[in-house]
């Protein structure tokens, strides 16, 4: 498989864009531990034609985590083409456009999920970024509006013809927004598609190893790309390689992750913001499942305000783990 001139190994697992999830700390851990490609947390258009700085900030990438996307919204045909010139300059690997993020205040403002109900401005605005930049464009989106509107099998193939170097399918519809269950049948279908050449990327409700396995088998998919399921361990893409780890990770080295993950935030910030940024993944991380009792540790952990204060939480939490992981 193939993204322009990045050629990825067999079953490639891929880290979706999330906003305030994929900064740079977890983008470079999840790469550490197997992902072949990682995203960006999502860039307004418009923010950053404007140059807000919190947005200019999303466009820092790192040499350690490539192969790596910066992933670019909006619902002006100008402001996206100057927004992804801007965004070339970032040198980033590819430039992905979201069309397929459900929430309000994005959705609801005719951006992400909101194109899918103004197919000939989205396609406008596809063909004029990939007209715009060198650098290869790809699109994430979903399979519709709503189940009255199952459009992905023709805008997959409307979307090649605009020249985007692949594409990416969340098996739901806009209206599900995370609810009920993916629909991969579609993204198989849309796969299979002889007139399809790009590569097809699947995403949603991947969070075992076996789902990885079945969405390649099943399915055809050239990529599997993983979400929510991300959350609190980036080691995710270690246990669901294809190649079996004779030496899987012990709770100590994934703490020691957690850790890393809460100091690279705080460096990169500053101490209030790096622990904000790093109480998600604590909050989400099944580490913690299973220990008795463990409600009152958790809040103290979300509380928290202090680097130190954390920081001993977690080391107390050691033992704990190991205890309840025990066979």
């Amino acid at each position: 498989m193939k993204i322009g001139n990045i050629t990825f190994g067999q079953h490639p697992l891929f880290l979706a864009p999330m906003e305030d999830v994929t900064d740079i700390g977890f983008r470079m851990l999840c790469k550490r531990y197997g992902a072949a490609m990682v995203y960006t947390e999502f860039v307004s258009a418009e923010a950053l034609i404007r140059s807000v700085q919190s947005t200019v900030n999303k466009l820092t990438i790192l040499d350690e985590e490539r192969p790596v996307g910066i992933q670019l919204y909006g619902r002006d045909v100008a402001a996206m083409v100057e927004a992804a010139r801007i965004v070339e300059t970032a040198h980033p690997d590819l430039i992905d456009l979201n069309f397929g993020c459900p929430v309000k205040k994005v959705a609801g403002k005719g951006a992400g999920a909101g194109m899918l109900r103004n197919i000939p401005l989205l396609l406008d605005i596809t063909r004029e970024v990939v007209k715009a930049v060198k650098v290869p464009v790809t699109v994430k989106t979903r399979l519709g509006w709503d189940h009255d509107h199952l459009i992905i099998p023709t805008l997959a193939e409307q979307l090649q013809d605009c020249g985007i170097q692949a594409l990416t399918i969340h098996g739901r519809t806009r209206s599900q927004m995370y609810t009920g269950q993916a629909d991969w049948t579609l993204i198989g279908e849309v796969k299979n598609n002889p007139r399809i050449h790009i590569p097809i990327i699947g995403n949603g409700d991947i969070t075992t190893p076996q789902q990885a396995h079945d969405a390649f088998e099943r399915y055809g998919v050239d990529a599997v790309m993983i979400g929510r399921a991300t959350f609190g361990q980036p080691w995710i893409f270690k246990d669901m390689s294809d190649v079996p780890d004779a030496t899987p990770l012990t709770v100590d080295e994934k703490l020691d992750i957690l850790l890393e993950q809460l100091h690279i935030n705080v460096a990169r910030t500053d101490e209030y913001r790096g622990i904000l940024h790093t109480r998600r993944h604590l909050a989400a991380t099944p580490l913690f499942k299973g220990i008795p009792d463990f409600r009152q540790t958790r809040i103290a952990m979300l509380r928290a305000t202090t680097l130190q204060e954390l920081e001993s939480i977690l080391q107390s939490c050691r033992e704990l783990v190991k205890r309840v992981q025990q066979p």
